[in-house]
């Protein structure tokens, strides 16, 4: 489940970079929640 995050992630995070952002993969659970971290621009 962890590498089909990361791929669609792949696919975000040049738009986020775009606007001075980024975003990090935190924890995906047993029960398939996602955490991620929003960094730079997109943070908060």
């Amino acid at each position: 489940m962890k590498e089909r995050v990361e791929e669609v992630l792949k696919k975000v995070r040049p738009y986020l970079q775009r606007d001075g952002g980024d975003v990090e993969l935190v924890d995906v659970d047993a029960s398939g929640l996602v955490k991620v971290r929003l960094k730079g621009a997109c943070s908060g």
